[in-house]
C-alpha cells in the first residue's frame, strides 16, 4: 500500500511517499529510500521501494526540497547540506508513525543521495544502518568531467546570488542534452538513455540545476567523516562497470571494519538505478543487509 504523505524540513514540506506492507502488523523496520541527483521519487526511488516493501519493510520515498513536488524556491536548487538535513528529518517523520518502529530505521540512496545519506548518518544516530547504490560525490563528479568550467560556475556564483536579489530569476543549467550520439560520452549517453527516453523519463525531473548551486556543492565532501558512521554499519553497492565505483571503494576502505562493498557483476551506474537483471541481486542484498541490521 502507497499513501501520499508530506512532512516538514527547515519550514519547507517535503512530498513523499509511504510504502507499507499489505497486512503487515507493526511495529515495522523501515527505510528511507532517497532520490538520484536532479531525479524524483516516482523513479529509481520507487523501483527500490516496492521491492523492499515485498520483502517486509515499510518504505518512504520523498522528494528533495526544491525538486518534484516539494517545496522551496529557486526550482532545481542542489544543495548539499540541506539534502542531508532532509533525510534527517523523514527520519523524525517515521519516528511519528504509530505504524514504524523508531529503533529500525534504515537509509539508503541512490546516486547522489547515496552520498548524502552516508554524510547525514554520520552524526545521526538514529539511521542505525546506512545504504549507498551507485553512491555519487556530486561535486567530484561534476568537477572531475569539466575541472575549468566547475571553477568558472563557482567563481560566478556570487554574482548569481546578487542577481537574485535584485530580482533576477536563478539562472539554470541542464545538467544533460536532450540526445546523445556517437560522440556523446559514455557516461553522459547512459544517463540520457534514462531521463530523456520513456525508460525513465519523468515530467518532474526536469534536468536543470540552480547554477549557483556550484558554491554549495564545492565545499561539500561526502565522505570525509565516514569513519564517524561506526560502528553502525555500511553498506556501498556498485556496478563493476560503473564510473562512479570508485566513490563506493573509497567510502569502504576508509571506513574502519564496519563497511562492505558489494559488486553488481557487468552493472554501469545507471544500470542499477532499473534494469532488473542488476536491481534484483542489489535489492537482495540490501533486503538482507537491512534485515540482519534493522532485527
Amino acid at each position: 500500500m502507497r499513501t501520499d504523505v508530506r512532512f516538514p524540513t527547515n519550514g519547507l514540506q517535503l512530498a513523499g511517499h509511504l510504502y507499507l506492507p499489505d497486512g503487515a502488523d507493526g511495529p515495522l523496520a523501515a527505510i528511507v529510500v532517497g532520490h538520484p541527483t536532479t531525479g524524483v521519487k516516482e523513479q529509481a526511488p520507487a523501483a527500490y521501494a516496492t521491492r523492499l516493501v515485498q520483502e517486509g519493510f515499510a518504505v518512504l520515498t520523498f522528494d528533495a526540497a526544491f525538486q518534484g513536488e516539494s517545496e522551496g524556491m529557486p526550482r532545481g536548487l542542489e544543495d548539499p547540506f540541506q539534502r542531508a538535513e532532509d533525510f534527517r528529518a523523514a527520519v523524525s517523520y517515521l519516528t511519528t508513525r504509530p505504524e514504524i518502529d523508531s529503533e529500525r530505521i534504515g537509509v539508503m540512496g541512490v546516486c547522489g543521495s547515496g552520498a548524502y545519506v552516508p554524510y547525514a548518518a554520520q552524526t545521526d544516530h538514529r539511521m542505525k544502518a546506512v545504504a549507498g547504490v551507485s553512491g555519487t560525490d556530486v561535486p567530484s563528479f561534476f568537477r572531475g568531467a569539466d575541472p575549468e568550467g566547475w571553477q568558472q560556475m563557482v567563481a560566478n556564483s556570487g554574482n548569481l546570488r546578487s542577481a537574485e536579489a535584485a530580482g533576477e530569476p536563478a539562472a539554470t543549467f541542464a545538467v544533460l542534452p536532450e540526445t546523445a550520439d556517437a560522440d556523446t560520452p559514455a557516461p553522459t549517453a547512459e544517463f540520457v538513455d534514462y531521463y530523456k527516453t520513456p525508460r525513465g523519463h519523468h515530467p518532474r525531473s526536469t534536468g536543470d540545476m540552480v547554477v549557483r548551486s556550484a558554491d554549495l556543492l564545492d565545499q561539500f565532501d561526502s565522505f570525509a567523516g565516514v569513519a564517524k558512521i561506526a560502528p553502525r554499519p555500511l553498506l556501498m553497492i556498485a556496478g563493476t562497470e560503473a564510473v562512479t565505483r570508485g566513490f563506493s571503494e573509497k567510502a569502504v576502505a576508509d571506513s574502519p571494519g564496519n563497511a562492505e562493498l558489494f559488486l553488481v557483476d557487468g552493472a554501469t551506474h545507471v544500470d542499477l538505478y532499473d534494469r532488473d537483471q542488476y536491481v534484483t541481486p542489489a535489492v537482495a542484498k540490501l533486503a538482507e543487509f537491512f534485515g540482519k541490521h534493522l532485527a
